[in-house]
């Protein structure tokens, strides 16, 4: 459903076809269009926003030359359909959408001291780097330490009871929901840090890819993180001065998993996460362990989230 200048494009039912008729008759009168014969399609245009109207090739006479009609209907009796949308801000660039190309069209200006899109360089076990404030977050770091770096969390929420926990015979006492530990959400960067109930130290950073088709799709922003794998032989130390080497292994949030396999080598079998839903419309990931990381992989492969931790052994 979708709301536009308080119109309702769902209103006449879900069974209605988007037709030039139906938008023409809900949107009302406008300026002529342009046509793009290459492709054969009739772009409407309305202060914000277009309508994309394939055109048959049968009918592309009817669109050309003809600036002061409308193609509200061929000769066969059928309206054109809509096939997209477009809306963006009508007041960039001097009359956007009103029959002006769609180039001009100007994304959003980000406002001043914005970290959108800021990368986020990580030394497996070690530390995160944020590179547009230059801050700097060690694992063990205190809630202190975080809200001096980065500012107040956008949000706080105690940690759940870890599912995986009944793979481990190492505590068999019982468990409630809830545990001592949780989280600071940094929703606006792409990040959630878990602190230790007990001691309140760092013990893990979860990156979130904002990849359309997972559940947590645009409750984070994505966070374009760096992710600097050192060699399998152990040696090549890596130091700040490296992190600007392009040629260091890496792993981004646009990096797939085929790409993580050669560099971590095969990451075993999987665990499925259903985001504990069995009705989940986006369908299961699988999450892999590695010394120090933990990968959730969609279906596509393309990486959901990324667990970064110290491992014990």
């Amino acid at each position: 459903m979708v709301f536009i200048c308080g119109l309702n494009l769902s209103r006449r039912g879900p069974n209605i076809t988007a037709t030039f008729v139906a938008v023409y008759a809900l949107f009302g009168p406008t300026f002529p269009g342009t046509f793009n014969m290459k492709r054969c399609v009739y772009t409407l245009f309305y202060p914000g926003l277009s309508f994309a109207f394939p055109i048959p090739v049968q009918y592309t006479e009817c669109c050309q030359h003809r600036e002061a009609e409308l193609p509200l209907e061929f000769p066969d009796g059928t309206t054109p359909v809509m096939s997209r949308i477009c809306i963006y801000d009508s007041a960039v660039g001097g009359g956007v959408g009103v029959g002006a190309p769609l180039k001009i069209a100007l994304p959003p200006q980000l406002p001043v001291g914005s970290f959108y899109m800021e990368e986020v360089h990580a030394k497996l076990a070690e530390e995160l780097w944020f590179t547009g404030g230059g801050q700097h977050l060690l694992f063990g770091a205190s809630p202190q330490d975080v809200w001096a770096e980065l500012g107040r969390p956008c949000g706080i929420h105690q940690k759940q009871v870890d599912p995986m926990v009944i793979h481990s015979a190492s505590d068999p006492k019982p468990r409630t929901a809830l545990c001592g530990d949780y989280f600071y959400n940094y929703f606006t960067r792409g990040i959630d840090i878990l602190f230790d109930g007990q001691t309140h130290r760092i013990k893990k950073f979860v990156l979130h890819t904002n990849f359309p088709g997972h559940t947590d799709f645009n409750c984070y922003i994505k966070c374009n993180f760096i992710i600097y794998v050192p060699p399998s032989d152990g040696g090549e130390e890596l130091d700040k001065a490296a992190y600007a080497d392009g040629n260091q292994r890496r792993i981004t949030a646009n990096t797939k998993w085929s790409e993580v396999q050669g560099l971590l080598g095969d990451g075993g079998r999987a665990a499925i996460q259903t985001q504990g839903s069995v009705s989940n419309p986006f369908g299961p990931t699988f999450v892999y362990g590695y010394r120090n990381i933990a990968l959730e992989v969609m279906k596509n492969g393309h990486i959901a989230t990324v667990t970064l931790f110290q491992s014990t052994m």
